[in-house]
């Protein structure tokens, strides 16, 4: 075979598509580069690897384009990583410059996990990489990274990241729970990513009505896809146990005055400065999670 050739022709025939069927750049382009990979890793096998900066040359020479050695390598590292999944067909949710940026990492776990991600969430790529830098994938539960490599149902609290970053864009030197809880509702949207999927904000300093006194949940939150209400208090102290009664009594609440009988049971989130996960390992109630918060500016 003339693998230059018919390397030549791959790149022709997707400007052509990418020109005339708009729509379809995204496959085209994928399925393009999948075969160039496929055709590079081939022809290195034949020739040895020096061929690859020839082709690279004669490529940017006749059809004045950059195709550098550095891009040639990117498209046999992604024919190698898609020919690893065995995925049987490309999907054109993502395009080369998500998978441009993924390849850029070395966990195969790690990059199916953006992947999942960016099709779910329909991300940009400058969302995807700000994922990416926000370490998402490191801050999630080992137990939900195994849960995802053998594809089992995901639970409500699977997704919700350890720390939790919260952004202090104004700047507070000074932080009270008041404060924090101040903090976030200035970027809600960003704070209910961090949850994970399909949290919605119901309201701050929820008021309930206990015995003669009224108390305040710190954040009351609904769980479309798991069909539940989310308590959420907010400590700027290490966990301790009072806590963890404080957070099951206003579950409990929740589930007594405001819970239909088509939901589920409300959970409970208790986000904290530091964990103590000793305190947790006596906590009989599997509906209260502990999470840590870091603040960034």
């Amino acid at each position: 075979m003339n693998y230059y050739n018919e390397i030549k022709k791959q790149i022709i025939n997707n400007e052509i598509t990418k020109r005339v069927k708009d729509y379809s750049k995204n496959k085209s382009d994928l399925s393009t580069y999948y075969n160039i990979g496929k055709l590079l890793t081939e022809a290195g096998k034949c020739y040895g690897e020096s061929i690859i900066k020839k082709y690279s040359e004669k490529l940017t020479q006749e059809l004045g384009k950059s195709y550098s050695i550095r891009v040639l390598y990117k498209m046999i590292k992604f024919y190698h990583f898609v020919a690893s999944q065995k995925m049987p067909t490309l999907s054109a949710q993502l395009s080369w410059s998500h998978y441009d940026e993924l390849l850029k990492l070395d966990d195969i776990n790690q990059i199916n996990y953006y992947i999942k991600i960016a099709k779910e969430f329909n991300l940009s790529v400058r969302e995807l990489r700000q994922r990416v830098k926000n370490k998402e994938y490191e801050r999630i539960d080992n137990k939900t990274k195994l849960k995802l490599i053998s594809k089992e149902q995901n639970q409500v609290e699977d997704f919700i990241k350890n720390p939790i970053i919260i952004n202090n864009v104004n700047h507070y030197d000074v932080i009270s729970e008041k404060v924090l809880q101040k903090i976030i509702m200035e970027d809600i949207v960003h704070f209910l990513k961090e949850l994970g999927n399909s949290f919605c904000f119901i309201a701050n300093e929820y008021k309930i009505k206990i015995g003669n006194s009224y108390n305040y949940i710190d954040l009351l939150l609904y769980n479309i896809d798991f069909n539940c209400y989310v308590v959420i208090e907010l400590k700027i102290s290490q966990l301790k146990k009072e806590h963890i009664g404080q957070i099951e009594i206003y579950m409990n609440y929740i589930d007594k005055h405001l819970k239909k009988t088509s939901q589920n049971t409300t959970i409970g989130i208790i986000i904290c400065k530091k964990d103590n996960k000793y305190i947790m390992e006596y906590c009989s109630d599997n509906r209260i999670l502990s999470k840590e918060y870091e603040l960034i500016i």
